[in-house]
């Protein structure tokens, strides 16, 4: 069964991906255009629950994808993600909307 919904899950993934990217795209593309720069940068440790090498790997991947996040490392004890970000407001909203819109998908995408 889980073959079977795994093509339906990967679609609804890269959709939401697609989505997200545009998005962050369109936000980099007008801080640039802008006399006003709105960029704040700054670090965050992101606690993860992903497990797998696939897991992380494809989180990291994602995040240094989307303009405006870069993933810089991982820690020994693969427990932590070190990501800056180009939009620094608010450190602990950064982090729960990577861990709700991103680990967790990718997580589902790969345990469901």
């Amino acid at each position: 069964m889980r073959i079977l919904t795994f093509p339906f899950r990967l679609l609804s993934f890269l959709l939401f991906y697609s989505k997200e990217v545009i998005l962050a795209n369109l936000k980099v593309a007008w801080d640039v255009v802008t006399p006003v720069h709105r960029s704040n940068p700054g670090f965050i440790a992101l606690p993860l629950d992903a497990k797998t090498d696939l897991e992380i790997l494809v989180l990291a991947n994602l995040i240094s994808m989307t303009p405006g996040t870069l993933s810089l490392d991982i820690s020994t004890d693969r427990k932590v993600l070190y990501i800056h970000a180009m939009y620094l407001d608010d450190a602990e909203e950064l982090k729960r909307i990577l861990k709700r819109d991103f680990e967790s998908k990718v997580m589902a995408l790969f345990r469901t």
